[in-house]
């Protein structure tokens, strides 16, 4: 089992997954890749499943919203760290890196905010 989870919560987001989830899955090996879909009416099952297979799905029964949403999907994920990641975000190579450090070196610390630049 990996020690960190990156958890990404969507709500009929499929544009914004084709965008966005391809930079997590080549960046982020040391992880296991989630995407929490809240209920989601339009295809973004059918695309994490097609374009996405290395990705769990945890589907929630309802459209919960944010912390909800998480909350629900978080009670299925059983790795030691969370990295909880908005759908819109791309990330860099090594990002997971210094987060793991973080945590592994010093336990004393509970959450850590990385570095986040508008995509603009």
């Amino acid at each position: 089992m990996k020690k960190i989870a990156v958890v990404i919560l969507n709500w009929n987001g499929t544009k914004l997954l084709e965008q966005f989830l391809p930079s997590v899955v080549a960046y982020s090996e040391e992880a296991k890749i989630y995407v929490a879909d809240n209920a989601s009416t339009d295809n973004s099952i059918a695309v994490i499943q097609s374009k996405f297979p290395e990705v769990t799905i945890i589907q929630n029964d309802g459209n919960y919203g944010f912390a909800k949403g998480y909350n629900v999907a978080l009670k299925q994920v059983e790795e030691a760290y969370y990295a909880l990641v908005n759908s819109d975000v791309e990330v860099t190579e090594n990002w997971l890196t210094p987060i793991l450090s973080i945590f592994d070196n010093e336990p004393e610390i509970g959450i850590i905010q990385p570095k986040i630049l508008d995509y603009k």
